[in-house]
């Protein structure tokens, strides 16, 4: 990482940008208003970060909650296409939202049904009992391409790694040549990541979100968490989502460039063009700001940045991690 780097990130981590929250009210663009952003030329993308969820189901679902009332309807395919066929997207990674076992065949079915879905992020525990035969199973699917583990479903990487089993599952991860996403960064998941690339050394490793990472106030905790950002951004096997993007300041949503480059910047240069993943979060995304404005967000930034580095970043990096393969015509030599 450098020098450079190393004071953007802190400076975000450590409130010097807490001016510009005090002050984005203020700032022109910072609620919707949307000619701030520049506009660049279209460009497929592959949003590599969605969930699925059908609030129907007999039984409901374990997320969203009764209560979340920003999400708790059906979001399926038909719903996605609709919100992001203004945006150029012609594909997306379905990530897991439920612990139960049988939600991997449901989400599953969903997506063999929905061609739009190039893969699947699933759910299982390495190391519990089922976990061998299940991943054999799923596997023999080419649409399922990974699990998702971190901070979720009350579960703790940074422990759950010295249990019996558990790192030897994640050997079996790596050769059926599949990926580990890590759900939620905070300092000690960014730790358990780093535990599991030296321990797996040729395991894919994706770290989602990392845009909106719980940082530590005090001094230490910040300088170690720049420290694992270095030491990851050194390994090859590990990308980052630039996810959960959008900030609301003063009950408005921030839409102005400016505010969020610096920040974005520092990211890209630890982990590089070839590393880094555009992801929607969709529909949890709509807790700050609706598709649309996440989109426009992301694009006013990506607009910035070479032809060659918007195409890494929307679509060339998610075939590289991913592994996926095209179910659709407009899919394909991307």
């Amino acid at each position: 990482m450098r020098r450079r780097d190393v004071l953007k990130l802190a400076a975000y981590a450590t409130g010097v940008m807490a001016s510009q929250w005090t002050q984005a009210q203020h700032v022109p663009g910072s609620s919707t208003d949307h000619s701030a952003i520049p506009q660049g030329a279209k460009s497929p993308k592959i949003d590599a970060h969605i969930h699925l969820f059908d609030t129907s189901r007999p039984g409901g679902v374990p997320w969203p909650l009764k209560t979340d009332t920003a999400l708790y309807k059906p979001a399926l395919p038909d719903r996605y296409r609709s919100v992001s066929a203004s945006f150029d997207i012609v594909g997306a990674i379905a990530i897991e939202a439920s612990y139960l076992p049988t939600d991997n065949d449901w989400l599953l079915g969903v997506a063999e049904r929905s061609p739009i879905i190039v893969g699947v992020i699933g759910d299982l525990i390495p190391g519990a009992k089922t976990y061998h035969s299940e991943l054999a199973r799923l596997q023999a699917n080419s649409l399922f391409r990974g699990i998702r583990y971190g901070n979720l479903w009350g579960r703790d990487l940074f422990v759950d790694l010295n249990k019996p089993g558990f790192v030897e599952g994640l050997r079996d991860l790596e050769q059926a040549d599949l990926v580990l996403e890590g759900a939620n960064p905070d300092l000690r998941l960014l730790r358990a990541l780093l535990n599991v690339s030296e321990k797996v050394a040729g395991l894919r490793i994706v770290v989602d979100h990392l845009p909106n990472a719980q940082v530590p106030n005090d001094p230490e905790s910040q300088q170690a968490f720049q420290a694992l950002l270095h030491q990851l951004g050194q390994n090859q096997s590990v990308f980052v989502k630039l996810s959960e993007i959008p900030v609301v300041a003063h009950g408005k949503l921030v839409t102005s460039t400016a505010f969020y480059r610096d920040h974005l910047d520092a990211l890209w240069e630890v982990f590089g063009e070839d590393r880094v993943l555009f992801g929607s979060d969709w529909p949890n995304s709509d807790h700050v700001a609706s598709f649309n404005d996440t989109l426009r967000i992301v694009e006013g930034y990506i607009s910035q940045k070479s032809p060659q580095a918007a195409a890494m970043y929307y679509r060339k990096n998610s075939i590289r991690v991913y592994k996926w393969r095209a179910r659709l015509p407009e899919q394909k030599n991307l």
